[in-house]
């Protein structure tokens, strides 16, 4: 399921960099805080509560089997296309999980979509080690963010460029998923 939008920052509602930011559980701390940092570029930024990609994902594909062996009858649309189609922007889903789990909603989410998560083991026993070292932190769901309105023609590379300083991130860093 997915709820929200969660959180809109009303001044920014209608500024013309709109991002939607998927959170849920221990990381949408993480998520809230990227919603801040996103003022600073200029990007408003919603809020939403996913409590199960699981059920997304079952939601979308019931509907797709319903369509195919329903040819005939008006077509169904998964809740989450359903939910989103009126949005505008990009979708930035951070998870505490591996990156499969939100990614496997990626063909129901009307526009770009870019995911970030926790594949490998944990190299800490704090959750802020690991979110670091596995790129989901405040600091990696601002850059996902401006990198995908970047893909999407709405910003330039020196604002992401300039982010990564902002934001004391290598970009030469090792890879999570390689180290």
């Amino acid at each position: 399921d997915i709820q929200g939008p969660f959180q809109t920052l009303t001044d920014k509602k209608d500024s013309p960099l709109k991002a939607h930011l998927f959170g849920s559980g221990s990381i949408m701390n993480q998520v809230l805080k990227a919603q801040t940092l996103l003022e600073k570029y200029n990007v408003s930024a919603d809020v939403w509560s996913v409590t199960s990609y699981n059920e997304l994902r079952r939601d979308a594909l019931n509907a797709e089997r319903w369509n195919m062996l329903h040819p005939d009858q008006k077509q169904k649309t998964p809740y989450l296309t359903e939910t989103l189609s009126k949005e505008k922007g990009v979708f930035i889903a951070a998870s505490d999980y591996i990156k499969a789990l939100p990614d496997s909603i990626r063909q129901w989410v009307p526009g770009k979509y870019s995911v970030l998560g926790t594949d490998g083991f944990g190299r800490s026993d704090t959750r802020e080690a690991p979110r670091d070292f596995f790129e989901v932190d405040d600091r990696f769901i601002v850059v996902a963010t401006l990198t995908t309105l970047m893909k999407d023609g709405k910003i330039k590379a020196d604002v992401v460029q300039k982010a990564f300083q902002d934001l004391n991130i290598n970009p030469e860093k090792l890879n999570p998923m390689i180290s």
